[in-house]
């Protein structure tokens, strides 16, 4: 069996996630299923005055999955749409502290999710 190598970070964030659970009324909902392992990752957030009041997220996956998921609502938290748009795999990765290659993945579905739900809520409230 091959033991992946996860940084403290991502331990931390696995061990103690931040943010988990379903969020009440959202302005915007993004899911997203990697089609290759199944971690699919439910990410919701709320709006106001142009910024990430809050985020919530339901992730069923590995470790990595779940720590990326925590870290993504960390990175978000209290900034405008347009500063969160652009986050990257890499940025959530380095916000991880590094994670296996094998679970680049993992950072991929985090902002990905991001994405869609900004989408979301954009669709939702465009005049």
């Amino acid at each position: 069996m091959i033991t992946e190598a996860y940084s403290p970070i991502v331990l931390d964030h696995f061990n103690n996630p931040r943010n988990a659970g379903e969020l009440d009324d959202p302005d915007g909902v993004g899911v997203r299923t990697n089609p290759v392992c199944g971690d699919t990752m439910r990410l919701m957030i709320r709006v106001a005055d142009g910024r990430i009041a809050e985020a919530r997220w339901k992730t069923v996956g590995c470790p990595a999955a779940i720590a990326t998921s925590s870290i993504a609502t960390e990175l978000i938290a209290g900034k405008t749409l347009d500063e969160v748009h652009g986050l990257t795999r890499e940025q959530i990765a380095e916000a991880a502290g590094g994670l296996p290659r094998s679970k680049l993945h993992c950072s991929v579905l985090a902002a990905d999710a991001l994405r869609a739900a900004i989408a979301d809520f954009r669709s939702r409230h465009s005049s």
